[in-house]
């Protein structure tokens, strides 16, 4: 099982979006896949059309108790798919868990301990530095860090890459970054060119190919609860070819 987490340090770069489309090519691959939505926003879990009911178990009682019983009763199915891709759901509840320190940090990574019927899970962080971040990353092998080609999106990602090599040295030493992925690229933006060239310069292969493309379709596809890959049109094509090619990546990186 491959544990992948993927995280942004800002707000807006497309980081649930990113989530989704790995979900997706991993569904078209035929992966069993687990998304654990760590946002307190939820997007994930809506976009993904899990129906959670009111006052269920969700990823704040996970981290309150991790245990088989609460995993179970807080994983639901996507609507994407018939079988194999679930939703452990996510909550504005979750944000009590956000604390700067590192206390209680490893609960994610003990509840996964109950978790073997998946062949690959994705951990969609929120974009802060905070508890859940970090909680979410030491349950990974790898991680994805998630930009834009913007110079404020540029300079979180040092953040990010920092924050992931604090937590190497500390309570994850098996996390690896699995690299960049550079998200909403508009092919004939001057100042994106320089800032995809400037990361290249400062991060080397660590900036993942492809790129993901700016695209509506991505944004339709998500708005309807619906995967890339089921989505018409051309442009959906090229994004789902982007992520499978992302994922293979991802699926060719070891594990603990």
């Amino acid at each position: 099982m491959l544990v992948l987490g993927v995280c942004s340090l800002k707000g807006g770069v497309g980081k649930t979006s990113v989530t989704l489309g790995l979900a997706s090519a991993a569904s078209e691959r035929g992966l069993r896949t687990l998304v654990i939505d760590l946002d307190p926003q939820g997007d994930a879990t809506m976009a993904l059309g899990a129906r959670v009911s009111p006052g269920s178990p969700d990823v704040s009682a996970v981290l309150d108790d991790p245990s088989q019983a609460t995993v179970a009763a807080a994983t639901v199915p996507s609507s994407w798919t018939a079988a194999g891709l679930d939703v452990l759901a996510g909550s504005e509840r979750s944000a009590s868990h956000d604390r700067l320190d590192d206390t209680d940090v490893d609960r994610l990574r003990y509840a996964l301990s109950w978790v073997s019927d998946y062949d690959l899970v994705l951990v969609d962080c929120p974009p802060s530095l905070g508890g859940l971040t970090r909680t979410g990353l030491v349950a990974c092998d790898r991680a994805v860090v998630v930009t834009e080609p913007g110079l404020f999106a540029v300079m979180a990602v040092g953040r990010a890459m920092r924050t992931i090599d604090d937590l190497r040295r500390g309570p994850s030493p098996a996390l690896q970054p699995l690299g960049i992925v550079v998200n909403r690229v508009r092919a004939r933006s001057i100042e994106q060119a320089f800032r995809l060239e400037e990361l290249q310069n400062l991060y080397g292969p660590l900036v993942l190919s492809p790129v993901v493309p700016e695209r509506a379709a991505l944004q339709q596809a998500q708005g309807a609860a619906q995967p890339v890959h089921a989505w018409p049109g051309q442009a959906a094509a090229e994004l789902a070819q982007t992520f499978e090619a992302l994922l293979e990546r991802a699926w060719r990186a070891p594990r603990r």
